[in-house]
């Protein structure tokens, strides 16, 4: 995979997506809804087009990481207007009360994070998001506090429809 810097060496490559993903996220404005796929794509745009020449494309292959077997190529768009359609009937889930809303937030991150649809930088994308749509609802999540192990633990329990994990 090449990226924009044509950096070749995976350790920089990572240490660069890092910082420049972090300095970049410090230049997306919150905003108010609609947050649909086009947001989610313009974020991932946004996050990573330092990097990558594809930033804020679909994949053009399917992926699976490990047992996770990522949405097929040809689905992501029809199920991605599907889930972010679901989110809007929900209203974004503003007015949930608190558990409620970690529980509807949980299964959207995780139906959301089958979708896969970038070739790298789906989990960044996809935390900023949420972010947005928790402070539109009035709450803050801070993701800052869980490990990568525990993350990705979350997310294979949600892969399978147990989102107590990612509630935290």
């Amino acid at each position: 995979m090449e990226s924009a810097p044509n950096i070749n060496d995976e350790a920089i490559l990572e240490a660069a997506e890092r910082d420049l993903t972090t300095l970049a996220a410090m230049y997306i404005e919150f905003q108010l809804p609609p947050y649909d796929f086009t947001y989610l794509c313009t974020i991932h745009r946004i996050l990573f087009s330092d990097l990558f020449e594809w930033a804020g494309e679909l994949r053009t292959i399917d992926i699976s990481k490990g047992n996770t077997r990522f949405c097929n190529v040809g689905r992501i768009e029809k199920e991605a207007n599907n889930l972010f359609s679901m989110l809007e009937k929900d209203k974004y889930l503003v007015g949930l009360p608190y558990d409620k809303f970690l529980t509807k937030l949980a299964e959207y991150y995780c139906d959301i994070n089958v979708l896969h649809p970038f070739r790298e930088g789906n989990g960044r994308a996809q935390r900023l998001l949420f972010e947005h749509i928790a402070i539109n609802c009035g709450y803050n999540i801070n993701f800052s506090g869980i490990t990568p192990e525990q993350w990705v633990a979350a997310n294979i329990h949600g892969y399978y429809c147990n989102y107590t994990p990612m509630k935290g």
